[in-house]
């Protein structure tokens, strides 16, 4: 039988104490939570070790007009790194990596460390096209869980805070990022007119444990977790939520949103906001309650994607689009065999599952936007255009 050591059995008994509940002693003191206990080590680990920095990153102004946008997601550090050649070739002014932008979490090591998420971040800083691409194209940037550092993970990760610190040095965050918990962010480009506000959302720092499917022999084929109508479990934490109020108030033309997870579907048990469905109503009250603007969700985490559309009650009726784009270098299946395998209603495409990447165009004057996504090789597999 395999041992841990005994520092990293310690770690991953700290760790546990993340979702244990928080009860007062005879004395009536709260006990230190997880995080508090690490925190000394983390103090001094951080004086100890050179974490990695990305290559340096091209910028975009303030005034730009924004009229193209790539995303993408699920990249392994370890695979072919080809597609940002394509990405470039397609002439985004910015890109948005949203989430699993390398695969450095370590499961059940209990390494407090987080060695494999540093180590993944090094492979990232010496990878050549990533250089290249960062080097022409400006980057707006947030995690998924295994660039967070454990799979499917949330507010109980003990280690989350080191993670943001790992996280925010490699991408040079902004100190408005820096100032506060979690790695979400919002700017605003352009005129009077043609104003586009682009929004990264952190689904990992802040979100409860989502509810699991008890076992059974005839596991669900489609994932473990079930939607919970628990209000105290959030997507997004007050202070988020907060932020994200505030900042759909702003004035802007087109509004471009990105969550890790995906947002509209119902059809599959894996990690997205149906499995908190009180957090995604209120989300949709709040895109409702916007200042007026045109706007597109963009997602990925699937290995694999398509272009989404769905109006609830809560929208007030308004059509919300969505686009997934996943993965980048890391598909696991077929276009045939997943779309017929998750059927889904509010898709309105293929689950195109090769490699792929997202793209944005937006047409000022006839007040248009153009959702694609581009193969590994730059070719077009879906389009949708939408007027707002």
């Amino acid at each position: 039988m395999r041992r841990l050591s005994i520092f990293a059995a310690a770690t991953t008994a700290i760790a546990a104490l993340a979702t244990s509940p928080v009860t007062a002693d005879d004395h009536g003191e709260v006990p230190l939570s997880a995080e508090d206990l690490l925190a000394p080590y983390y103090a001094k680990l951080s004086k100890s070790v050179e974490l990695p920095v990305a290559p340096a990153n091209a910028s975009l102004a303030s005034d730009a007009v924004i009229t193209r946008l790539a995303f993408g997601s699920c990249n392994h550090q370890l695979r072919s790194q080809a597609i940002w050649s394509k990405i470039a070739a397609a002439d985004p002014q910015l890109f948005l990596f949203i989430g699993d932008n390398n695969y450095g979490d370590q499961r059940w090591a209990g390494d407090a460390s987080l060695g494999t998420l540093r180590d993944a971040y090094g492979v990232q800083a010496n990878t050549p096209e990533l250089a290249d691409f960062m080097a022409k194209v400006p980057m707006m940037v947030t995690w998924d869980d295994h660039d967070f550092g454990f799979n499917d993970g949330g507010a109980n990760f003990a280690h989350r805070g080191w993670a943001e610190t790992i996280f925010e040095t490699f991408w040079n965050s902004s100190e408005e990022v820096r100032s506060r918990p979690g790695v979400y962010e919002s700017r605003i480009f352009g005129l009077e007119g043609q104003r586009t506000q682009v929004i990264v959302l952190d689904t990992r720092f802040f979100r409860s444990e989502f509810d699991r499917i008890e076992y059974t022999p005839d596991w669900p084929p489609l994932g473990p977790y079930v939607p919970s109508e628990d209000a105290s479990k959030t997507m997004l934490g007050d202070a988020q939520w907060n932020w994200l109020e505030q900042e759909l108030a702003k004035p802007a033309d087109f509004r471009i949103i990105a969550s890790s997870i995906q947002v509209l579907t119902d059809a599959h048990n894996y990690e997205s906001w149906e499995a908190l469905p009180l957090e995604r109503a209120k989300l949709y009250e709040m895109l409702a309650n916007r200042e007026e603007s045109g706007m597109v969700l963009l997602s990925g985490d699937r290995h694999a994607g398509g272009i989404y559309a769905d109006a609830t009650p809560e929208t007030k009726g308004e059509m919300i689009w969505e686009l997934t784009s996943s993965s980048l270098n890391y598909s696991f299946s077929s276009t045939e065999r997943n779309t017929a395998r998750e059927p889904d209603p509010k898709r309105l495409t293929d689950f195109i599952s090769e490699e792929n990447f997202g793209l944005i165009e937006i047409d000022w004057d006839n007040r248009t936007f153009t959702m694609s996504m581009r193969g590994s090789e730059g070719e077009e597999r879906v389009t949708r255009t939408v007027e707002w």
